[in-house]
């Protein structure tokens, strides 16, 4: 049964799904987009027309969306009889996006975790202090909510739940790796909203070791590996979403995530840091304006779908799993890689996005087609891992796995 979608948000991540769902309109039915900005929306269905992504004929259509309005929200989703909404907005809107799917019906589909404006780097667990505290009025309303179904988180979600449950007999550490090793050519720039990207890394870094929480601080811990495709290349122990519900669910006593930043993002940030201008609390100009240095900061940066263009090079992002099988040491990495290139060639985006914008794709088309509609709220490691890596490898998210019988593609 077709389950007409609406996706919230309109940023490049957004246009990555909604040419990926166009792409599987046989499935997913009429794609509605809504954001403040109908334009950015009009432009995404502008860019899915011009490429031909639809697979078949169908409605297409952009709305004006202030998706922290329950009451709009539950209002658009009727209106466009929407039975899926892909949440690729703000993080800020998440919880007020779930209640309109709550309330409506709807199934929710969301790529990072909730957070609150006024709050940095909040104590563990993150989804047990918003999403979670849910899970009882998804279950008790049959409404399939899934959290965190992006990349990271949600990918590397999947790849910890097929080495806990394929690989291992029992599980010590999961550490991710995300490293974009792609050249955007502008002075200074994030690969995604520069406001929530900042906000990852001004505060505590928290990891989960020996079954305890530990707080670094950004760029205190860092690893070097050789990676596949990309090479050597150094990361930093980083907070990030997915460690706050693997270490809940799986019960392996160490999950940590690891970023690349090269020098000149680290001096960059620092400087901005140390001068105050990474504060998302607001400051009184001498002209008597209040203004949040953070979103100034945001407002003079390069919008991250501006990147695409000029953007070469690869990702490689995944994660090195250890433990113990049949009485032996056991290390598996499992991985993707993703070409800049190619992603703009075949959505106008760059492959940050296309890794953020596929996978809540081929969520929702589990979703539509049973697998996953599992009528209540779950990350993506409680659900079956098989078919959302097997869908991956169709949509243009290749797994390989890297262990001791070599490298090779890995499908199930």
């Amino acid at each position: 049964m077709k389950k007409n979608v609406l996706i919230i948000g309109a940023g490049g991540v957004s246009q990555v799904v909604a040419h990926k769902c166009a792409q599987h309109n046989d499935v997913l039915g009429n794609i509605h987009i809504a954001s403040r900005t109908v334009e950015k929306c009009q432009q995404i269905v502008d860019s899915v027309r011009e490429k031909g992504s639809l697979k078949v004929a169908g409605e297409l259509q952009a709305h004006a969306l202030d998706a922290l309005d329950i009451e709009a929200t539950k209002a658009l989703i009727d209106k466009t009889q929407s039975q899926l909404v892909i949440n690729v907005g703000s993080a800020f809107i998440n919880m007020s996006v779930l209640q309109a799917c709550i309330e409506t019906g709807a199934a929710y589909l969301d790529t990072a975790i909730h957070e609150d404006p006024a709050k940095i780097c909040e104590t563990p667990p993150w989804y047990a202090n918003y999403e979670w505290k849910r899970k009882q009025l998804c279950a008790d309303n049959g409404i399939t909510a899934i959290l965190g179904a992006g990349f990271d988180p949600g990918v590397v979600n999947a790849y910890a739940a097929a080495a806990f449950n394929e690989y291992f007999d029992s599980v010590d550490s999961i550490d991710i790796i995300d490293i974009n090793a792609g050249s955007h050519g502008r002075y200074f720039a994030t690969n995604f909203d520069p406001e929530i990207n900042f906000r990852e890394f001004t505060g505590r870094v928290w990891s989960w070791q020996n079954s305890e929480w530990v707080q670094n601080q950004m760029f205190e811990v860092k690893r070097t590996d050789d990676l596949p495709v990309v090479g050597s290349q150094t990361s930093y122990m980083t907070g990030h979403d997915e460690v706050h519900s693997l270490s809940q669910n799986l019960g392996v006593p160490n999950v940590r995530f690891w970023m690349g930043f090269g020098e000149h993002y680290i001096n960059v940030f620092t400087v901005l840091k140390n001068l105050g201008l990474l504060s998302e609390q607001p400051v009184k100009t001498a002209e008597g304006l209040d203004v949040v240095p953070l979103k100034v900061v945001k407002a003079v940066l390069p919008d991250p779908s501006s990147l695409a263009p000029d953007y070469t090079g690869k990702t490689c992002i995944g994660d090195v799993v250890k433990g113990k099988k049949d009485g032996k040491d056991k290390e598996v990495f499992i991985y993707n890689v993703a070409d800049h290139a190619d992603a703009y060639a075949e959505v106008g985006s760059q492959g940050i996005s296309y890794t953020a914008g596929v996978p809540p794709v081929a969520a929702a088309i589990l979703i539509a087609t049973g697998e996953w509609d599992v009528k209540k709220m779950a990350n993506v490691e409680e659900l079956p891992h098989r078919p959302f890596i097997n869908l991956l490898n169709e949509m243009g998210l290749p797994t390989r796995i890297k262990d001791e019988q070599g490298d090779r593609p890995l499908s199930f």
